[in-house]
């Protein structure tokens, strides 16, 4: 599954806000070794982010999950 900028920029469980700030983005992403910019236009494989393995990487994994979830459930109501 490819992870996307926006699962990142709307995730629940970090802050009192969804999502985290495009400075606080990019430190992540080269604190972990991360292509930020590739990651914005392309996404990121989850593998990757399963490797990185800190809570934020894993809690952006299965946020990504459950929006592709809810997506599914939203398009099978409306067919």
């Amino acid at each position: 599954m490819i992870v996307t900028f926006q699962h990142l920029r709307t995730i629940p469980y970090f802050s009192k806000r969804p999502g985290l700030c495009r400075g606080g983005s990019t430190a992540w992403a080269t604190r972990h070794g991360l292509d930020f910019k590739d990651f914005v236009r392309n996404g990121i494989e989850e593998e990757k982010l399963l490797a990185v393995g800190d809570a934020f990487a894993l809690g952006l994994v299965k946020w990504a999950h459950e929006c592709v979830a809810r997506d599914a459930q939203a398009g099978s109501d409306n067919g």
